[in-house]
């Protein structure tokens, strides 16, 4: 079984202090969540960025100076932009941290509704538009997916070649508007992907650690942090993003799973070595 490969999804763009105060905005705060999941295990940091006051933003100068302070600590971290934006935003607007270069970058596969009024709106055009960008920026995509239609539309668009394979996909699970956490619809999507795919699973609020013992278990990977959940357990605020990866890596010792290395990371996503 291959080693397990763990994402720190460190801030996200709705989370606040407010859920928990140890959730990043600024830079310096992003650098030490970032360091202390790497540190704990994590060979992957998801990130979205904010302005100081905790405003979401696509700037790509604003990714390049947490980016750029990220790495002059930890040098062999692969960081993963997120291009989900927000509400309103154009494609273009979202897609600002690719012109970046990243090795890895979020790809939404499908529409969803988030609650209220909000659509997170990522139309056919949408997704073949920024498969096109991350092909040409050479760019690999981790597909997340919120329900086993967007793993349909994925494989429908690596046919036509918008997508490359092999694909790796992103389990998103519990959202509201998307597909639960149960295990259940774990093991659907799980089983609807492609054989030379790879996955990792991020599971919402308190599906997280269930999911990630199911990922472990069946050879998958696994993403947590305060964008996905700010508990370490029931009714207890994590103190930081290291404490929920530390987590993942006693269940992974305790199910035989090894941590992957950074290294170990791209080798098994078929990124180039740095």
């Amino acid at each position: 079984m291959e080693k397990l490969i763990i994402t720190a999804a460190i801030c996200g763009a709705e989370v606040t202090k407010e859920h928990n105060p140890n959730v990043p905005y600024t830079i310096e705060e992003c650098v030490r969540e970032a360091g202390l999941a790497y540190k704990a295990g994590a060979s992957i940091i998801h990130l979205h960025v904010r302005t100081d006051d905790g405003t979401p933003t696509q700037d790509k100068n604003r990714f390049k100076m947490v980016m750029d302070a990220i790495h002059a600590k930890y040098p062999d971290v692969i960081i993963q932009p997120s291009t989900g934006g927000a509400v309103g935003m154009t494609n273009d607007e979202r897609l600002q941290p690719t012109e970046l270069n990243p090795e890895m970058a979020t790809l939404d596969c499908g529409t969803l509704n988030f609650g209220g009024d909000e659509i997170f709106e990522n139309t056919e055009n949408t997704i073949k538009y920024f498969g096109e960008k991350m092909i040409d920026r050479g760019i690999k995509p981790e597909l997340e997916v919120f329900d086993k239609s967007m793993i349909d539309m994925a494989l429908r668009l690596n046919k036509k070649g918008f997508i490359k394979s092999p694909m790796h996909f992103d389990f998103v699970m519990g959202v509201n508007g998307g597909i639960s956490g149960t295990l259940r619809d774990f093991v659907f999507l799980r089983g609807s992907i492609p054989a030379d795919a790879t996955y990792t699973v991020a599971g919402i609020g308190r599906f997280e650690f269930p999911l990630a013992v199911a990922a472990i278990i069946d050879g998958g990977h696994v993403r947590v942090g305060f964008e996905d959940n700010t508990m370490i357990s029931r009714g207890i605020v994590a103190e930081s993003n290291g404490q929920l990866v530390e987590k993942v890596v006693r269940l992974a010792k305790e199910l035989g799973r090894e941590i992957a290395t950074p290294a170990e990371a791209r080798e098994i996503l078929g990124l180039k070595k740095k």
